[in-house]
């Protein structure tokens, strides 16, 4: 396991302070404000710790309320909605310096055998045979008006092993291209096998490259190059079958649109082999400079 996965399940390893109240801590982002990811995962982890083992988390929705401020702790706290006999329900509130950051509502389910079917998993090339992030990154170095920021690019994305299919928006920008876009991921080295953890870890992954399929729409650079102020506004995740976050899964995403300030993405995770694991749809801010537009 690498020292940054390491790192990070110790960030997913919430403490809890009194029953149903858990607290967590931050890791340096890539701006100065904590990574949507990182609070969706902590939030669901919190809700999973009160749930029996024998219910595997099947959807969550969320909403993003305020930035999160890195350097202090946030405070989960847990509302136990419903216990069903097949489903659970929880809800989570996350908060800092007495105000709420983020709302989180999980359900939670018992196996059981059904009605299967599933849309295809679409072309995509071997993952190993694409670049790794401190292969690309550095490439677009003059694209960046902050040098520094290929560095923590890197370094906020360490635990995780990512590559891109294509090129991400940074390297094309004022080129407008089809709003789609494809990543492979996986946890740079292994992982227990609690299927709550991958699942939490799949969520921390899922906000990294969601919407830059609205920026590709319009040719425009990215969330770090200064050309485009974003932030995620609400997500949602249906987890359909059973998945490792430590092998290769596609991350297939688009953008049917942008209006008003916001754009909407949607994504659907495939496991190697083929089988549709997630889908994921997320709304957020996309405001560009009057100047620019």
């Amino acid at each position: 396991m690498s020292e940054a996965l390491d790192s990070l399940l110790d960030l997913l390893d919430l403490e809890q302070i009194e029953q149903d109240i858990f607290r967590g801590t931050s890791r340096s982002a890539v701006v100065p404000r904590v990574f949507g990811g990182q609070v969706a995962a902590q939030a669901l982890v919190a809700a999973g710790r009160t749930v029996p083992g024998d219910r595997g988390a099947h959807s969550l929705h969320s909403y993003f309320l305020r930035m999160g401020d890195p350097g202090a702790p946030i405070v989960y706290t847990v509302d136990r909605i419903r216990d069903g006999g097949s489903f659970t329900t929880r809800r989570v509130v996350a908060v800092q310096h007495g105000q709420p950051i983020f709302h989180l509502s999980a359900s939670f389910q018992t196996h059981e055998d059904g009605l299967e079917h599933q849309a295809p998993m679409p072309d995509a090339p071997d993952p190993l045979t694409l670049p790794t992030a401190e292969e690309m990154l550095p490439r677009y170095a003059d694209r960046f008006t902050d040098p520094a920021m290929v560095d923590r690019l890197i370094e906020a994305r360490s635990a995780v092993d990512l590559r891109y299919v294509h090129k991400p928006p940074f390297a094309t920008a004022g080129e407008p291209r089809e709003p789609r876009s494809q990543v492979w991921f996986r946890t740079r080295g292994k992982l227990a096998d609690d299927p709550l953890l991958h699942v939490c870890m799949a969520t921390y992954v899922s906000d990294m490259t969601l919407l830059d399929s609205v920026l590709l729409a319009h040719g425009r650079g990215g969330w770090s190059v200064g050309d485009v102020v974003g932030a995620s506004l609400d997500h949602a995740m249906w987890f359909h079958r059973p998945f490792r976050a430590d092998e290769w899964l596609l991350y297939d995403q688009e953008s049917p649109s942008s209006s008003g300030g916001r754009g909407l993405g949607q994504a659907r995770i495939y496991t190697e082999d083929g089988r549709l694991a997630i889908t994921v749809i997320q709304e957020g801010l996309v405001r560009v400079p009057r100047a620019r537009r």
